[in-house]
This record gives structure tokens, sequence and C-alpha cells, in this order.
């Protein structure tokens, strides 16, 4: 763990505010996607996110491959998209070091803000942009983080 970052605080990067609306338990690997179940019970638990410019928590069962894709420019340029997006939508910065408590209230505003198409900028172009808009359309049903 990097110093100055607390066991009780969620690493994210922008785009991951939107992906963390969606996760339904699928990933690029088995290590992934058990991480990721991991991160999204605390979530749920409702740990504070911090938000941080590259790579995050859920990026890292990824970052051993020497082509991690989480270090390409696509992810940042969705970092870019997502924060910009999100603050909009939210009325609050979204960049480094800012912190956001996942309660059920934002959650849910960050979902019908996301349902709505107003938050999905980042998400064109995403692998996963289409399992993420059938899973919005069936009302967020068997997501992970904060269960609807």
């Amino acid at each position: 763990m990097a110093a100055g970052h607390s066991a009780l605080t969620v690493r994210l990067r922008a785009h991951h505010l939107l992906c963390m609306l969606t996760f339904v338990g699928e990933g690029y690997t088995p290590a992934f996607t058990a991480n990721y179940r991991r991160i999204a019970e605390r979530l749920s638990a409702g740990e504070e996110i911090e938000i941080v410019s590259g790579p995050d928590d859920i990026c890292a069962p990824l970052m051993s491959q020497c082509s991690a894709h989480c270090l390409l420019p696509g992810p940042k340029a969705r970092d870019e998209a997502a924060a910009e997006a999100v603050a909009k939508f939210l009325g609050v910065r979204i960049e480094q070091g800012a912190r956001l408590i996942p309660d059920k209230a934002l959650l849910k505003r960050l979902r019908r803000g996301f349902a709505a198409d107003l938050t999905r900028k980042a998400c064109e172009d995403c692998e996963w942009s289409e399992l993420c808009s059938t899973v919005a359309r069936d009302r967020f049903r068997n997501t992970l983080v904060a269960p609807c």
C-alpha cells in the first residue's frame, strides 16, 4: 500500500466511478474479478473513494502484465471524460485526491445519470459498454456494488 493511503479508502480512477455502477461479476481475468468483488464489498459498506490518476485498486491484478491496458491512452482518456461528466452531473470536482462516500444516495444518483446517458461519454469504445447498457436497462439488478 502506498504511503498516505488508508486501508479504509478505495482508490479509483475516474472512469471506474461509472464501471462500479454496473459491475455484475464479469472481468478480464479470474484474479481481476475476485479482486473487484472484494472492492465491491468495500464500496457497498460505504468505504471512502479517493480519486487517483492512472491505475487504481481495481487495476491491481492486471498490472503484472507487460501490456496492461490500464497504462494505455484509452483508459486515461476515459478517466478525463468520466471526470468531466460526473463532475458536471454531481456539481463537485472529480480530480486526483477528491473523495466521495459511496452511500446509497450517491450510488442512486450516479445510476440515474448513467441510465439517462448523462455521464457515459467515457464509455464510448469500451469493450464492456454493451454489457453495462444491458445492466442499466435491467435497472441495475444483480450489481455487486450496493445492489439495488
